[in-house]
């Protein structure tokens, strides 16, 4: 019996789906749990790309590179003259302690990029996403009688940075491998039926960029605010400011968030220090209002300079230290592989996209414009329906991704996704497929 619920009149269930659940049942659920047992934080993920090789490794064809764009892996499986698609799978965690109540719940700890020791948990299902890759490589790798070209497996390092994607990039991912006409990835949703797949004919995700504002301040005593010019006060106004831009800048109608969060500064009751720092996350979800966003921030925090009489030298300063344009699926090859997903799961179990958050996605590197890549990215439940429905009436919520409390069902998010991304490589690759 399949894992992945299939509409009763469904006459078009593919026969490759069942080794799909299989595999999961003979070893990749062991190995999604050793994944979720050890997560590892972005750029630092020596253990999991190690693991994520070897898997690919063992599948016939598949010549395997590591350490590309610093951490990640990437897998190529050619199958002679044929269009080239790119599959990704993200494999960071998050530094956040799980607090799920899962019996393989993670214990680990690490120190991060930024020099700081932290619990790490798979907070956002990478761990199913990688482990879907396996089942798929190994699918397509037993069907080759049915397609042509070549697969490109792409581990990613780094998305939770929203810097892994442009690291392999930057590492010669179009130049040093196949580069792609198409590129595939999904996300497995918590807030979406297991079993259930979605995915936009535009925009998927939103920008996102990290925003550093460093406000200099004057130290002085507590008990003497008029001796220095006291940060906190500053940061603070600034912290009022940019909502100012969300709710009297921005049009309406147009989407756009500046969320403010981390503010430290200062170590005592008394003592006025002489800086704090803010840091910020801004989305949006087209690039002018990306732009103007991030400009605003700028004349915020510089305006709150002046303000407070500051000198030109301990101005506000405002730094991008991380950043990803919108995701934007191309429409015709979105609607082309949600009528291949829709045959294949069956029409009841494709929902219509809706968005509902300013999520971001560093996929979004593989397909801008100037590289001539199409995108597809969907959506995959991972949380029984049950669950949904009884958070629906009043009972336990659903813990959003990046939640101490996140969890997944991992077999149907697993089967779900390799069984979707399966058929929609091979619908690209296979004999009626125009390139």
């Amino acid at each position: 019996m399949l894992a992945v619920p299939v509409s009763p009149a469904l006459a078009q269930t593919p026969d490759w789906a069942a080794a799909v659940k299989a595999d999961y049942d003979r070893d990749l659920g062991q190995m999604w749990d050793w994944f979720h047992r050890n997560p590892e934080l972005s750029f630092r993920e020596e253990k999991t790309a190690a693991r994520m090789a070897t898997a690919l490794r063992a599948v016939p064809g598949m010549t395997v590179t590591e350490k590309v764009g610093r951490t990640g892996v990437v897998g190529v499986l050619r199958n002679g003259e044929g269009p080239v698609v790119l599959v990704r799978a993200d494999m960071d965690g998050l530094p956040v302690e799980e607090k799920s109540g899962l019996p393989n719940a993670s214990k680990a700890r690490q120190v991060g990029l930024d020099g700081v020791e932290s619990p790490v948990m798979h907070a956002c299902g990478h761990d199913t996403h990688i482990t879907a890759m396996v089942a798929t490589a190994r699918r397509l790798a037993a069907l080759k009688a049915r397609w042509k070209g070549t697969v490109v497996f792409v581990v990613q390092p780094a998305e939770e940075r929203v810097g892994g994607a442009e690291a392999l990039l930057k590492d010669g991912l179009y130049t040093r491998f196949p580069k792609p006409q198409y590129a595939l990835a999904f996300h497995v949703d918590a807030e979406r039926a297991a079993g259930t797949v979605s995915a936009s004919e535009g925009i998927q995700y939103s920008s996102s960029d990290s925003v550093d504002i460093t406000v200099p301040g004057i130290g002085a005593h507590g008990a003497s605010p008029h001796m220095g010019k006291d940060p906190v006060y500053m940061a603070s106004q600034i912290v009022i400011g940019l909502q100012g831009i969300i709710s009297r800048d921005r049009q309406p109608l147009d989407p756009g968030v500046i969320t403010v969060g981390s503010f430290h500064a200062g170590a005592k009751h008394n003592i006025i220090s002489d800086q704090a720092v803010l840091q910020v996350t801004v989305r949006a979800n087209n690039e002018g209002e990306r732009t103007a966003l991030l400009d605003g921030i700028r004349r915020v925090a510089r305006g709150v300079g002046v303000m407070n009489g500051m000198a030109a030298d301990k101005m506000p300063v405002v730094t991008v230290s991380e950043g990803t344009p919108t995701t934007i699926n191309d429409a015709p090859l979105a609607r082309r592989l949600n009528a291949v997903i829709a045959r294949t799961l069956g029409a009841d179990h494709v929902a219509p996209f809706a968005q509902k958050g300013m999520g971001a996605e560093d996929f979004a590197f593989y397909v801008q414009p100037e590289t001539g890549v199409k995108g597809y990215y969907f959506s995959v439940g991972g949380t029984p329906r049950a669950a949904i429905d009884a958070a629906r009436a009043g009972g336990p919520p659903i813990a959003s991704h990046h939640s101490p409390l996140f969890k997944i069902a991992p077999e149907p998010a697993i089967v779900t996704g390799a069984v979707a991304m399966t058929a929609a490589v091979l619908d690209l690759l296979g004999p009626t497929s125009a390139g």
